[in-house]
């Protein structure tokens, strides 16, 4: 009696979400609330456990202590022989990749296992909390992203809702980490649904607002500190800035090319993947000897890079530093992502950028800290995208509207040019390498799924290829069916046979039918989907293909059919986006 009033209940709240907005609008806010606070517990716990490897005084992060103990540089191997475990144990019990929630709501419609979200936020956790340069925004992403779809599918959201879910609980979590609900709604919007739509609007930006509000009840401390802007007075001062959102594309694209060809390296060496990361972490213990600001995400390096004064000396050795240890990290297969230190990576370079403008045409000075923000913004959109929202991250930070308006053109600027030389994100990047072609998370797992062996007729009418014409016109008069396949001897395909080409004048009645079929070998395998299937008509120029299998008939496609099957999908994806549906 329980359960089934449980399971009535379950039944008519889907029916509700399915139909009101507001109860869908009230759900995301649940969802970001527990995002925002899985988040900060997140946090929390990698702090403390860099607190206790590390000997951290007081509050202090990771990245902005001056000097570390030789013998506590030892966590790095350490993380890395604990990761090199895990990595064992995950072979034996999961043999593919984990799914991330860009992945999931690009190719599987916001379906992330739980189980991966608990790998990839395990993993990127004990990356993290033993030290290696690489941030914690994927474990955030993840976690909240991956609670978003766990309760999106216990409640058979559609698709369209349970895309809008996942991107609410990722934003919610990000937003809550950053304390700016602006940043973290349009990370969702930008990165991981991948386009601003109406029916999203409301929902995300309601988790957000409450991830970064259950964040503040639990007393959390953002990462970004509030920065003062010195205000933009020149004409110049718009070009120069516009000059580093074009440095900051370069040498976006070259971070994520070091990166994987490190990684290639790596995987050329036959090192055993589970010993990756503890020979990463060795050699992660002479850089962080040098500079302890090219560990962890950078959280404390970036606040002293905004509000110090290094010599330019100093800041290109601590960017060569990082830059090394970012990729050391993610080569050697530590887990996590490139958000924050390309953020950190950024305000080095608008540093430096300004330093050396001030060298080559002196008396045209730039400010230094606007210069850094802006550095910030351009480089963390070249890699990771999502120019606004890098914008509202700055503008969150100094509440210069004047400064977000300069950020935003820098950002463009960047994203243009990185999508002309290179067309991905770090996180689509890695995606092609392993051989998927989503360049964002905007919705293409329709166009997988809508396969040739879904679209097939599955009873065409079936002939011999020896069958003569004179019993063809017999067993197919005129009207009956507008096409015949023929079989061989082996009962393989062996063409198709328009019924009106038997019935033209003068053909020859005792012939075998095969001399009429078009070539066998125009066929299409029922794993191609409607994409790849158009491009096939497209370039044979015919009506109708053979869905075939090592040579067995499966069914017929007509390209009539094909392209309005394409265009019903696409039309109701565009209802969804709409909110319409």
């Amino acid at each position: 009696m329980l359960f089934t009033r449980t399971l009535r209940h379950a039944i008519a709240l889907r029916r509700r979400l399915r139909q009101s907005e507001a109860t869908f609008i009230l759900l995301a806010v649940i969802v970001g609330s527990i995002g925002g606070g899985l988040s900060v517990a997140l946090g929390a716990a990698a702090h403390a456990l860099q607190h206790l490897l590390f000997a951290l005084p007081g509050d202090m992060r990771l990245s902005a202590v001056p000097h570390l103990a030789p013998i506590r540089l030892l966590a790095l191997p350490l993380g890395g022989a604990l990761l090199g475990v895990l990595q064992l144990a995950l072979e034996r019990w999961r043999r593919r990749t984990p799914v991330d929630v860009v992945e999931a709501n690009a190719l599987h419609g916001g379906a992330v296992p739980w189980r991966d979200s608990l790998t990839v936020t395990g993993q990127t956790f004990a990356s993290n909390g033993f030290g290696a340069s690489v941030g914690l925004e994927a474990a955030y992403a993840q976690i909240g992203g991956g609670l978003g779809s766990v309760v999106g599918r216990w409640l058979n959201l559609r698709r369209s809702d349970l895309r809008i879910l996942v991107g609410a609980g990722a934003g919610a979590a990000i937003g809550a980490a950053f304390g700016a609900p602006l940043t973290g709604a349009f990370y969702a919007f930008e990165i991981v649904i991948g386009a601003y739509t109406p029916a999203a609007i409301a929902p995300v930006a309601a988790a957000a607002i409450a991830g970064v509000a259950t964040a503040r009840s639990m007393g959390s401390v953002p990462y970004l500190i509030t920065v003062d802007s010195t205000g933009i007075t020149r004409n110049l001062d718009y070009l120069a800035f516009i000059g580093i959102g074009l440095v900051c594309a370069f040498i976006g694209i070259a971070l994520m090319r070091a990166v994987s060809l490190l990684e290639a390296g790596v995987r050329w060496t036959r090192l055993p993947p589970a010993l990756r990361p503890f020979v990463g972490g060795l050699l992660l213990i002479p850089i962080a000897y040098v500079s302890p600001q090219a560990l962890s995400a950078g959280h404390g390096a970036l606040h002293l890079a905004l509000a110090g004064d290094a010599p330019l000396a100093m800041l290109c050795l601590i960017f060569g530093l990082k830059w090394l240890a970012s990729s050391i990290s993610l080569g050697f297969s530590f887990r996590g992502g490139l958000f924050f230190a390309s953020l950190f990576l950024g305000v080095l370079i608008g540093r430096i950028y300004a330093d050396v403008t001030d060298l080559l045409l002196p008396g045209q000075h730039l400010w230094t800290q606007d210069a850094a923000l802006v550095g910030m913004a351009a480089l963390a959109v070249s890699v990771i995208g999502g120019p606004m929202t890098m914008t509202f991250l700055v503008l969150e930070a100094t509440r210069d509207f004047q400064l977000a308006a300069i950020v935003l053109t820098a950002s463009l600027v960047a994203s243009a040019l990185v999508r002309e030389l290179f067309g991905y994100s770090f996180s689509t990047w890695r995606l092609h390498l392993r051989g998927e072609v989503i360049r964002s998370a905007r919705d293409i797992g329709w166009v997988r799924q809508l396969t040739a062996g879904r679209m097939m007729r599955k009873a065409p009418v079936k002939m011999p290829a020896t069958t003569t014409i004179a019993e063809f016109r017999r067993l197919a008069p005129l009207g009956s069916t507008t096409r015949v396949v023929l079989l061989d001897d082996e009962n393989h395909y062996a063409g198709i046979v328009a019924t009106a080409q038997a019935y033209i004048d003068g053909v020859d009645a005792n012939a075998e039918v095969a001399t009429l079929a078009r070539r066998p070998d125009e066929t299409i395998e029922p794993s191609r989907n409607v994409s790849e299937v158009m491009q096939v008509f497209d370039r044979l120029g015919v009506d109708e293909l053979a869905v075939v299998t090592d040579g067995a008939l499966l069914g017929i496609l007509t390209e009539a059919h094909v392209r309005k099957r394409y265009s019903d999908e696409l039309e109701r994806s565009q209802r969804e986006l709409f909110g319409e549906a």
